[in-house]
């Protein structure tokens, strides 16, 4: 029991190390911009440098992952980040640091297809949407983590010791990845061994012999999936980027200050992947009742409006703890859709399904971020956090647009659980 969760446990170690090393720049950035003088709209333009990264690999390794095997791949994906998280200690301006943040999006874009694909080879499918939750939480817990990490670390040798410390994990871990995937069930052909598993009608295997991708582009549920995860989930990305830089700059916050708290937003995220995770799994089938998924979803949407107000209140507690809940809800549209995606695609896309998730969420995040970075520049925080709040409102209405037009597309699938197509 203990050894079948280790893949996952693996897998969200890496996303950890991920966050740690992507927020390292989002936690010091008010030193880093006050040091290089950039302001905060070059800021988002750096952001944006690793978000168009992020996105295009995304796809890119979850076809290359599918392909050529999750313990190939990470070994691949992660030696290329930890280089270029190092290199980070190097860079003193806008384009120094949108090359580094380019390529460390670009390695970056392996973990979570390479998660989920993890997750789908080695557990069975009662325990899958948990299985997610336990490899994409790594996530949110490098968020939580990396004030409480790196705030002491940069303090001692400054802000380029800080990202020689984030090389340095990376390198622990494949170490120990080297050990852990040499497991008989990270190696094995997927595609061979989940296809007597697949009773369901598949609404994309008619394509398959041209293209998957294809395939899953006219597919409007792939749509759906898509934008109940990059605008569902902005709030989180909104809030790891700028949640340093409003503190610093409205509520006159020092680093330090700033790096003693900003774990706090991120245990939202945490504690919302295994709350939601659990909440998939018990009442939602998994995430292929669609009555179900409209309820939870219309829920977690108007749980995401108080996230408007964060600049109207004074108080720095408040501002933490809507934060909190802002980035919970994030967690849960993002379980949300995978486990709606995952109980309607071909397994043997798992790693594609997935880089098509976490892509989109970044290209979303990093197309805003310059426009919000501008807006804090000039020191307008309430539309800013307007905007952001309105993000899972369209993600919800369009998910729920797209998601009635497959239905009436589509051959009907079987449900959810044990005869899950993935």
């Amino acid at each position: 029991m203990v050894s079948q969760w280790t893949p996952a446990m693996a897998m969200m170690l890496v996303s950890t190390i991920s966050y740690v090393d992507r927020n390292t720049l989002a936690l010091l950035s008010p030193t880093i911009l006050r040091e290089t003088h950039l302001s905060n709209q070059q800021y988002g333009y750096i952001i944006l440098a690793f978000s168009i990264a992020y996105m295009l690999a995304n796809p890119v390794w979850g076809a290359a992952i599918d392909r050529i095997g999750v313990r190939t791949g990470m070994f691949a994906a992660v030696s290329l980040w930890t280089l270029a998280s190092a290199a980070h200690a190097f860079a003193s301006g806008l384009g120094s640091f949108a090359i580094a943040r380019g390529v460390l999006g670009f390695g970056e874009g392996a973990t979570f297809p390479s998660g989920l694909r993890t997750v789908v080879q080695t557990l069975p499918v009662k325990w899958r949407s948990r299985g997610i939750a336990v490899a994409y939480s790594g996530g949110s817990f490098g968020a939580l983590i990396t004030p409480i990490v790196i705030t002491p670390v940069a303090a001692r040798w400054g802000w380029q010791g800080a990202f020689w410390f984030t090389g340095a994990i990376g390198a622990a871990w494949l170490a120990m990845w080297a050990a852990v995937s040499r497991r008989t069930d990270l190696r094995k052909d997927l595609s061979k061994d989940l296809s007597k598993d697949l009773p369901a009608v598949r609404a994309l295997e008619a394509d398959r012999s041209h293209s998957a991708v294809a395939a899953h582009l006219r597919n409007a549920r792939m749509w759906a999936f898509i934008a109940a995860y990059s605008l569902g989930a902005f709030p989180s990305g909104f809030v790891l980027y700028q949640a340093a830089n409003y503190f610093s700059a409205a509520m006159h916050k020092s680093q330090v200050e700033i790096g003693y708290v900003l774990w706090i937003p991120p245990l939202g995220w945490e504690l919302g992947y295994f709350f939601w995770g659990w909440v998939m799994d018990r009442y939602a089938a998994g995430g292929a009742s669609r009555v179900s998924m409209r309820r939870i979803f219309a829920t977690m949407m108007w749980l995401s409006l108080p996230l408007a107000l964060v600049a109207r209140v004074v108080s720095f507690s408040a501002a933490l703890a809507m934060m909190f809940v802002a980035m919970f809800i994030a967690a849960g549209f993002i379980i949300g859709a995978m486990a709606y995606a995952t109980s309607h695609f071909d397994a043997r896309d798992s790693g594609l399904i997935a880089g098509a998730g976490a892509g989109s969420w970044s290209a979303v995040v990093g197309a805003a971020m310059p426009l919000i970075g501008r807006l804090f520049d000039v020191h307008r925080y309430n539309p800013a956090f307007e905007i952001a709040a309105l993000f899972p409102v369209a993600g919800y209405c369009l998910w729920r647009v797209l998601d009635a037009v497959s239905s009436t597309a589509a051959p009907r699938l079987a449900p959810a659980g044990r005869h899950s197509p993935l």
